[in-house]
């Protein structure tokens, strides 16, 4: 039996995941809550936040995230694909900085504009 607090609302409702029959998901309030705890311990994915440089003397460095969730394994290794980007000015909140991350169809976007 595996506990989690479930995050996909300010509740945090206090889950139950038994893998030994059928990843069967008690504690939650809503059905959300069931589908957060068996993605969890089945397959879990985080949405990836950083920085990266940029050409600015003003603003040396970018906010980006991910535009969806990637395989929690990945995290580190998309970090690593933004140590080498130097964005040229002017970028615009939602420019794509990296497309396609590990084939998910996922993006590294821009979240501020830099200009």
């Amino acid at each position: 039996m595996i506990d989690l607090i479930c995050i996909t609302c300010p509740r945090g409702c206090h889950l139950k995941v038994d893998e030994e029959n059928g990843y069967e998901v008690t504690g939650n309030s809503c059905p959300r809550g069931k589908e957060y705890g068996y993605n969890e311990v089945t397959n879990p994915k985080r949405v990836v936040t950083s920085t990266v440089k940029t050409d600015s003397e003003d603003y040396p460095r970018c906010p980006v995230k991910t535009n969806g969730a990637i395989p929690k394994e990945k995290m580190f290794e998309a970090m690593a694909l933004l140590e080498d980007v130097v964005l040229k000015t002017p970028v615009h909140h939602g420019d794509i900085i990296i497309k396609n991350l590990f084939d998910t169809g996922i993006d590294f976007v821009a979240t501020k504009d830099v200009l």
